[in-house]
């Protein structure tokens, strides 16, 4: 039925985890980070239009410390890369990271040696939204699906870890520019 379950006494019964995912979805803060064209459409997210502020993310943060999304607007060059990094180091956990544009996530139509062909190289990756540029209703679609995401995070003893591990793994993943397909 959702977050609770009714039983014939009038009670209702949750877990922990589901208590705090819920109200963990609706307080995700997203820093400002856009880096190309695809930020003037997450600009446009917070317009009235769009109104992201009825999913509780109206406070764009200007600092990570206070942030716990990191989205990802546009390319990302091999200089602009160890900013990425440290700006996702700065923040506190848990944190998640939405790649938008097809420049963020593979490097897009620049296949050189100046940009990084997906952000998911530098930092781990929850939700992708493809596009170029990506509209506002596709952002708003990427931020319902990292919400089924956190409402499902597990808290356990080993988190930390797993998320390490989980880390580890899409950074040790072959590059998406080395990836050959079906015709290869």
């Amino acid at each position: 039925m959702g977050l609770e379950d009714k039983i014939p006494g009038g009670i209702m019964l949750t877990t922990v985890e589901g208590l705090a995912g819920q109200l963990r979805q609706y307080s995700v803060w997203p820093a400002t980070f856009g880096l190309a064209c695809c930020a003037i459409e997450m600009m446009a997210v917070g317009t009235p239009d769009y109104d992201i502020a009825r999913f509780g993310m109206e406070r764009f943060a200007a600092t990570p410390r206070q942030a716990d999304l990191m989205i990802v607007a546009g390319r990302v060059s091999q200089k602009m890369a160890p900013v990425v990094r440290q700006v996702y180091d700065q923040m506190p956990n848990p944190k998640w990271v939405i790649s938008m544009g097809v420049c963020a996530s593979s490097g897009g139509m620049f296949n050189n040696y100046a940009i990084v062909q997906g952000v998911d190289h530098i930092v781990p990756v929850d939700v992708y939204l493809p596009g170029c540029p990506p509209r506002p209703e596709m952002l708003l679609n990427a931020v319902l699906e990292l919400h089924k995401q956190i409402r499902e995070f597990k808290f356990s003893v080993n988190r930390e870890a797993a998320a390490r591990a989980a880390e580890a793994a899409a950074l040790k993943a072959m590059p998406t520019h080395e990836m050959k397909g079906l015709l290869a």
